[in-house]
């Protein structure tokens, strides 16, 4: 488990956790690519750099994240990295400034990663775009592509135990597809073993998750398993939730509003989830008043495939 030197600060969007993420752990990055058939001799280390690569002229250009790597034997390049969330036919030339500026700058090679959580950006972000008349390009910019298909589903809670800043990663790149619930419940089985060790750090990574899968249903799954599941994590997620949870007990006042608000939990949960649910299912639901069934429930509904699961007896 690699642990950051870095100062935290808060997350703020999907965008951002998808190049923080190699704030925290910089030898992320060659763990990541080789998966693309690009191997970076380690054990690599980083340190953060100015990200500021404005001229003393009206042009802003900022990167989103930029280190410089260290690897075993003295070897340095820098890693700048993107995170890209739609095809801009205007950033291969911000690209390329940016590259021949910071090797003119550090004099180090460097190295550009592109991280999208789209297939069809990753798709675009990977052609290869010549500088110059065709006859003779000056420049070539190629970046290196993290997508969707480049990165593994890590849906094994002791392979996500072994790499928690991957599994991140692989959770935000996959928010969309099918496999996403795999991923997080075990990445939630993961960070609850190595909290008991680093809650600190435990709790970076639930925020970089969920900033990470940004706004679809897997990170209202993920908001609910961090409610339901860990919630001895002193994380901002797992606070929020709970303080929600005690001011409604206090306005409700009342058992039935706790029961209410309960069936409602899972409902919300199942339908963010995309499980269907029947009238004769959710009339059951909303009509249950024992509490402990309903938080049963809601536990199943974490992982359901179907209603009929949530709500089957019971032993069956």
């Amino acid at each position: 488990m690699h642990r950051s030197v870095y100062v935290r600060r808060m997350v703020s969007s999907s965008h951002e956790a998808l190049h923080r993420i190699f704030q925290e752990d910089p030898a992320l990055f060659a763990r990541a690519v080789r998966g693309l058939g690009i191997t970076f001799a380690g054990p690599l280390s980083g340190s953060p750099l100015p990200t500021d690569l404005t001229e003393n002229r009206p042009v802003d250009r900022r990167l989103d994240t930029l280190l410089r790597m260290e690897a075993e034997g003295g070897e340095s390049f820098l890693l700048a990295v993107e995170s890209q969330g739609k095809p801009d036919p205007d950033k291969p030339a911000s690209w390329a400034y940016y590259l021949s500026h910071l090797h003119a700058k550090y004099g180090l090679p460097p190295v550009l990663l592109v991280v999208c959580a789209d297939r069809r950006t990753a798709s675009w972000a990977t052609r290869h775009v010549d500088i110059g008349p065709p006859q003779w390009p000056s420049l070539t910019v190629r970046p290196l592509v993290l997508g969707p298909d480049s990165l593994p589903v890590i849906d094994s809670p002791d392979e996500a135990a072994r790499d928690i800043p991957l599994t991140v990663l692989s959770a935000a790149l996959h928010r969309r597809d099918p496999d996403a619930d795999a991923i997080l419940k075990a990445l939630a089985t993961a960070l609850k073993v190595l909290s008991d060790d680093d809650e600190h750090t435990a709790s970076i990574f639930i925020e970089l998750t969920e900033q990470g899968l940004g706004k679809t249903p897997a990170a209202d799954l993920w908001r609910h398993i961090m409610a339901a599941d860990l919630s001895f994590f002193q994380s901002q997620t797992a606070q929020s939730l709970r303080a929600e949870g005690r001011a409604e007990g206090c306005a409700e006042g009342r058992a039935e509003g706790r029961v209410e608000g309960r069936a409602e939990d899972i409902l919300l949960l199942l339908d963010g989830r995309g499980v269907e649910v029947s009238e004769e299912e959710r009339a059951r639901i909303v009509g249950c008043a024992d509490l402990d069934t309903l938080g049963v429930w809601f536990t199943r509904a974490i992982t359901a495939v179907s209603a009929a699961e949530v709500l089957r007896p019971d032993g069956e």
